[in-house]
């Protein structure tokens, strides 16, 4: 040992870390805390955003607005298409199914239009208004096909 001096008094400790605050939820953590001589901060918990019903004015405004900018649903086929159909279909002596297979759709789809439920297709009308020589759009719905000028 040739001159130098060690200060056996400070000391290195490798791999510890330091205390990373803790949250105290009770009372008695916070005095024990304080007896031991930590840094002890409290901090009022603030609450903000509760749901108090939705009866409040912004609430109203907010549902008046869904209500007008809301999307109509779209139209059914009239009951005067259906009607059409389904006395140019009896004329014609054929069925539902029949119709149908004629048209390349389900029946399910012919019983949609006769029933008035269906959404109109102009491609599934054109081809119903072919088969059953009858007009299913327009103003003159119902009226009798003539057969192609000469």
């Amino acid at each position: 040992m040739s001159g130098t001096t060690v200060d056996w008094d400070s000391k290195v400790v490798i791999g510890s870390r330091a205390k990373a605050p803790t949250v105290a939820r009770r009372q008695t953590e916070i005095n024990e805390a304080r007896r031991t001589g930590a840094v002890v901060a409290t901090d009022k918990k603030v609450v903000t955003g509760l749901n108090k019903g939705h009866n409040g004015p912004d609430h109203q405004k907010i549902a008046k607005l869904d209500r007008e900018n809301e999307v109509a649903p779209p139209a059914k086929v009239a009951p005067s298409v259906g009607k059409a159909m389904q006395s140019a279909r009896q004329e014609l002596q054929l069925t539902q199914k029949d119709v149908a297979q004629k048209v390349n759709e389900k029946p399910s789809v012919i019983q949609e239009y006769e029933s008035g439920r269906a959404i109109p297709s102009p491609q599934i009308l054109g081809k119903l208004e072919r088969v059953l020589k009858v007009k299913l759009r327009g103003s003159d719905i119902g009226k009798k096909l003539e057969g192609p000028k000469k």
